[in-house]
């Protein structure tokens, strides 16, 4: 009957233990918001109060990117904008549109070209439909987000960027049909 006894207290004893460490835990959060405030963290609702700047942005300078769109084959393909202006190491995003205007599913894949060619290395894409081949089924219409920044090491003499982009239709994939 003691080893029973002794059981019951020791089991007592560890939930007792497991309550208050779940109890501190839950009290941590209102510390911790409270030691960021006395810090001047400032958070709000567990957000900062204000966004940190990107400190690679280069404000004293500023560069166009044209936005060219070619197709070959049977889609329609347009950049939503001619140009954009930003600047360097400035996250950017642009949209181009794509329509399959034809009744069947079309497979095609972006190639993307830059000039002056001594931008390229610069021309930094995060997101982009060319990093992957696109179906489109018949008639479908499709905008396609492009996210990017330009190196703020990009040479001073660049004051234009030119974003080409060639949507060309896989070969030997035309001959699908809507069912496919």
């Amino acid at each position: 009957m003691s080893n029973s006894g002794s059981n019951r207290k020791l089991l007592g004893k560890l939930l007792v233990i497991a309550v208050m460490m779940f109890g501190f835990g839950y009290a941590l959060i209102p510390v911790y918001k409270h030691l960021c405030e006395v810090l001047g963290l400032n958070l709000i609702d567990g957000k900062p109060q204000e966004v940190a700047k990107n400190s690679q942005v280069d404000m004293s300078r500023e560069i166009t990117v044209e936005l060219v769109s070619n197709v070959q084959g049977t889609l329609r393909f347009r950049a939503t904008q001619n140009s954009v202006t930003v600047h360097p190491g400035e996250m950017t995003t642009v949209v181009y549109e794509v329509v399959n205007s034809v009744d069947r599913t079309v497979k095609a894949q972006a190639v993307p070209s830059y000039t002056p060619m001594e931008v390229t290395p610069h021309f930094k894409k995060v997101e982009c439909f060319c990093f992957k081949e696109q179906t489109l089924k018949p008639k479908e219409a499709r905008q396609m987000p492009v996210v990017f920044f330009i190196d703020p090491a990009v040479p001073k003499s660049v004051k234009t960027v030119t974003l080409s982009y060639t949507f060309i239709e896989a070969g030997g994939l035309g001959n699908q049909t809507a069912a496919n």
